[in-house]
């Protein structure tokens, strides 16, 4: 893919997070997108609404998308998101079979948002550590269009 579809594909991603907000959860947003470039699936963080602190957008997409193509597809696809995948998403998209992941918004530049407070736990662990341990390589893109992705979370973490 380009540099430019993936910016418009993090730009949706980001849209999306400002959704999750808007619906009273987390903002965060992830799009998976097929090898054609076209856009497959949508998930919004709903870690408040369904009440289930694994619902991560990105785990939320990849639990769909391992309902819907089987792993060896799934190579083939690129998560993007709006966020940085925390160590359990990118668990989840190393399970699931996901090739490539490109982010905004990188965990650190979050962790600046959200302050080191105990009531919003952060884990300072790149998704490079996670999804570059295992034996299928997994390519990773970002951060990239950091100022747009951090839009969503000013003023939501105070």
């Amino acid at each position: 893919m380009t540099v430019a579809t993936d910016l418009d594909h993090l730009r949706r991603a980001i849209e999306v997070s400002h959704a999750a907000r808007a619906a009273g959860n987390h903002p965060f947003g992830a799009v998976l997108v097929g090898p054609d470039g076209a856009a497959v699936l949508e998930a919004e963080n709903t870690v408040v609404t369904e009440r289930d602190v694994t619902g991560h957008a990105e785990t939320n997409l990849v639990r769909e998308a391992g309902r819907a193509h089987p792993p060896e597809e799934l190579g083939a696809y690129t998560l993007y998101t709006s966020c940085e995948p925390c160590a359990m998403c990118a668990g989840a998209i190393y399970w699931a079979g996901v090739g490539r992941v490109v982010f905004a918004l990188s965990e650190s530049g979050l962790r600046d948002l959200t302050g080191d407070r105990a009531d919003v736990p952060t884990l300072a662990h790149p998704c490079r550590l996670v999804l570059g341990a295992g034996n299928r390589r997994v390519e990773v893109s970002g951060p990239h269009l950091e100022d747009d992705a951090a839009a969503a979370h000013r003023g939501f973490w105070a």
